[in-house]
């Protein structure tokens, strides 16, 4: 169910089983993490996540799960968890196109990645409520960064969802946009990004990451952007950019470190 197409140096990921809202079990959770292990080694510049159909990702299947002899601390953590990371940790900018259901590992799909840009009528939340269940795959850290606490309990207590409007308004992800130009609007981002001074996004991302789960402050911040900046000193599009710049035209940057 997991797809992988590479096109001028830009990677596609489709979660592709739109019949039960590409919802992922173990090995789906396996063939994505191979997805971005091959789009990594083949040196794309950027990354596109979708899901095929009417969803996203409607979460995990649990169509033929059984409670009494689940294992599911072994799928969130063995399974998914490293995975996730590994989504976190690409070695290029990456971008989801969310449409439909994002719930529960599909949120924490859309969490591992850099930008996600939702449709407007997406539905985001937690409807662990009506499963006895628990908010997992990191939207509790995500819900109360953005929500607060309130907010945050207040959607797991009572299952509601919030739209892909609300959900950028209230500072989730990236950008609304209407269903029918998500798709082309992602792509054509993404397209645009990885003709860009990858090694320096990649700076951002590092910084951005620590800023996020290290809780660095300003003063460390600054000190992180100073040695990022001389890193970048020494590469090829650092010189193209300023040469670029001084020349009066676009720059062609190669992305290389």
């Amino acid at each position: 169910m997991i797809e992988l197409a590479i096109d001028n140096a830009v990677a596609e990921v489709t979660l592709n089983a739109p019949q039960k809202m590409n919802a992922l079990d173990e090995a789906a959770i396996t063939e994505l993490g191979e997805a971005y292990d091959q789009a990594a080694s083949a040196g794309v510049r950027a990354m596109v996540l979708r899901g095929e159909g009417r969803g996203f990702c409607a979460g995990r299947d649990i169509s033929g799960v059984d409670p009494a002899t689940d294992d599911v601390h072994a799928y969130l953590s063995e399974a998914l968890t490293p995975v996730l990371r590994r989504m976190a940790e690409f070695p290029a900018p990456t971008f989801a196109a969310v449409q439909g259901p994002c719930l529960g590992v599909g949120l924490g799909l859309a969490i591992a990645t850099d930008v996600v840009y939702v449709a407007e009528d997406a539905k985001i939340g937690s409807p662990f409520a009506n499963l006895g269940a628990t908010l997992d795959s990191g939207g509790h850290a995500l819900f109360v960064e953005r929500l607060g606490a309130h907010r945050t309990l207040d959607l797991i207590y009572t299952a509601e969802l919030i739209s892909g409007s609300e959900a950028v308004r209230s500072g989730l992800f990236s950008r609304a946009l209407p269903s029918e130009d998500l798709l082309e609007f992602t792509r054509s981002t993404a397209t645009r990004v990885a003709s860009g001074a990858t090694q320096a996004f990649l700076a951002s991302k590092k910084l951005v990451a620590q800023l996020r789960d290290e809780r660095i402050g300003l003063w460390e911040s600054l000190a992180q952007e100073n040695d990022l900046q001389a890193a970048l000193c020494s590469s090829a599009d650092y010189a193209e950019g300023f040469k670029a710049f001084q020349e009066k035209r676009k720059p062609t940057f190669t992305g290389r470190a």
